[in-house]
């Protein structure tokens, strides 16, 4: 098979992992030195997809040949694509030619399941190497680490990637054991575990070899099992403290060609993927637990963002005075982010806050105004009412991306 049409299949194969952001990675320039590639300056231009996927880097499967039979898998064993498998050097020469044309900044590399899940490995292994070692290769490396290897190879496979994802997939135990019989969640996390500890061995130890400065990210499908939003954020929840990971993805399931009974036949809402991310950020960023975001009902609502529905059923904390609320409280305000709480808190130690203060912030005030109280403005009580407020702010395309 030609590389071209290796590179159809198993750049289209790779589509649906969407864990391939290239942040985290530290400075390097080959100026001046022997090598090749940089990931700071202008020698990364990130592009985005619609729904805010990363594309800037060379992202394919090593093969979509796969032993498993995970039913939401594209590439599942039991499934009817067309298959193709790349040979290491072939993923090195595609990566350099890419960047040197300027298309990518990096490379991101996942596999299907080969032989064996140490074979897998040592093969993602061995592009990264040849790239480091062999062509001096000094651009952004993601490898999507196999969980059931030997733990020393994902210990050298951070030795040459910048950052290690392992997918968690499902956000059920449960639902693993039903749709991909052959995984285990022990090995899952066990993996994230050694990714952990070779991180902090390396952050703690300057003398250490560098491992996976970028650190380790994972990803969830959302819409694959009857998981609502409060195990999906709580799941995220408990890996972020466990294991440090440095984000947790959402991918909305996409039913695929000849799907199992076992998934979906249609997929769920983009909008929820998007409101996870929206939640997820509160929770890495705010101080916000997932049971503050996710009551009773399981699911965000799709209607509003999910800053706004929390304050909406936490009326009672509201409106709060800007000229003395916690800087904490202040970023729980819909419209206000951390950045402009910041500001306030060190605009009040000169003066009073008042509102014309908010707007030269740009603040989204349509959604501050019922929750704050400043030196020169109150809100009227007939905007304060949670039902009026919900009808008024909701389902407002051009401010769902200008949540606070």
């Amino acid at each position: 098979m030609e590389l071209i049409e290796k590179l159809t299949i198993l750049a289209d194969a790779a589509k649906y992992d969407a864990s391939c952001a290239s942040s985290g990675a530290p400075k390097r320039s080959s100026r001046g030195k022997d090598g090749i590639g940089a990931t700071n300056g202008m020698g990364i231009c990130h592009s985005y997809t619609p729904d805010g996927r990363c594309v800037s880097l060379l992202k394919i499967l090593l093969t979509n040949f796969c032993l498993y039979d995970c039913q939401y898998c594209v590439n599942r064993r039991s499934s009817d694509v067309p298959r193709a498998r790349f040979m290491p050097e072939e993923v090195v020469k595609l990566t350099l030619d890419f960047y040197q044309r300027n298309y990518v900044s990096g490379l991101f590399l996942s596999s299907g399941i080969i032989q064996s899940p140490d074979y897998t490995m040592e093969q993602l292994i061995r592009v990264a190497k040849l790239l480091r070692e062999e062509h001096q290769f000094r651009g952004y490396i993601h490898l999507k680490t196999i969980p059931e290897a030997d733990p020393a190879l994902i210990e050298e496979a951070g030795r040459y990637a910048d950052r290690l994802s392992v997918n968690i997939e499902l956000p059920s135990p449960d639902s693993l054991i039903r749709l991909a019989p052959e995984k285990l969640i022990g090995s899952i996390t066990g993996a994230m575990g050694t990714i952990d500890s070779a991180s902090n061995e390396s952050r703690a130890d300057k003398r250490a070899p560098r491992f996976a400065p970028g650190g380790q990210s994972t990803q969830m499908i959302v819409g694959a099992d009857a998981s609502d939003d409060s195990r999906i954020l709580h799941t995220a929840e408990a890996l972020y403290g466990d294991y440090r990971l440095r984000r947790v993805y959402y991918s909305a399931f996409s039913p695929i060609p000849n799907s199992p009974s076992s998934v979906p036949f249609q997929a769920p809402p983009l909008l929820r993927e998007h409101r996870l991310y929206q939640a997820d950020f509160l929770l890495r960023s705010y101080g916000f637990k997932a049971g503050e975001l996710v009551g009773a009902q399981g699911n965000l609502p799709l209607d509003i963002d999910p800053k706004l529905a929390w304050a909406l059923v936490n009326r009672a904390q509201f409106p709060i005075d800007l000229n003395l609320a916690e800087p904490a409280m202040i970023a729980r305000v819909p419209g206000i982010g951390i950045r402009s709480a910041q500001r306030i808190v060190s605009l009040r130690r000169l003066k009073r806050i008042r509102f014309e203060d908010l707007l030269r912030m740009r603040c989204v005030m349509d959604k501050a105004r019922p929750f704050i109280v400043t030196s020169d403005y109150r809100p009227r009580q007939d905007t304060v009412e949670s039902s009026l407020l919900r009808r008024q702010l909701s389902d407002q395309p051009a401010q769902m991306a200008l949540w606070g």
